[in-house]
């Protein structure tokens, strides 16, 4: 939800120039930020609450909303799209479990996965996509109270849930 946040406050820099419109695919989070002023400027926008994340689901939201006429779409989270309920990899899944093959099945989620891009890149709006991260923890070295160095755990982001190199599609 923090993610939708920060892309919301991005957006919403100057509503009166603005019509945002969020792709939701995080169980209706995005509401919770609806007339919220924390810089004095309500957030106003419109909500399309996504329960399928195919790419050819976000595809045609990114079409009807630039159709419609905003200038923002916020898609939250684009993860989805990549790792969620009919997603890329739960239709490689679905494909591959009912004795099918994945290498094979890519030839059907592949062009998919394009045509989002695509339509990402052709619309004649705005797009902030949000994604979630891969995490891992690494040891680095400190100092503690007692001037003895120590290992301490941290968490680092490491790449976005999304096919690799989709971080590069944004300008």
């Amino acid at each position: 939800a923090i993610r939708a946040a920060y892309a919301l406050k991005m957006a919403a820099a100057d509503p009166s120039k603005f019509r945002i419109a969020v792709a939701d695919s995080e169980h209706s989070s995005a509401r919770k930020y609806q007339g919220l002023k924390p810089d004095g400027i309500p957030w106003e926008f419109d909500v399309c609450e996504l329960n399928h994340f195919a790419p050819t689901t976000y595809t045609a939201v990114i079409r009807e909303a630039a159709a419609a006429g905003y200038d923002v779409l916020i898609l939250d989270s684009l993860s989805h799209a990549w790792d969620g309920l009919g997603g890329a990899l739960d239709q490689i899944d679905k494909k591959s479990s009912s004795g099918g093959n994945s290498f094979t099945a890519w030839k059907d989620v592949t062009p998919q996965h394009r045509e989002m891009i695509e339509a990402m890149l052709a619309a004649d709006l705005h797009i902030i996509g949000t994604m979630r991260t891969k995490t891992e923890f690494v040891l680095e070295e400190q100092e503690n109270s007692k001037g003895k160095k120590v290992m301490i755990p941290k968490r680092i982001g490491m790449a976005a849930v999304q096919r690799a190199g989709m971080e590069y599609e944004f300008d």
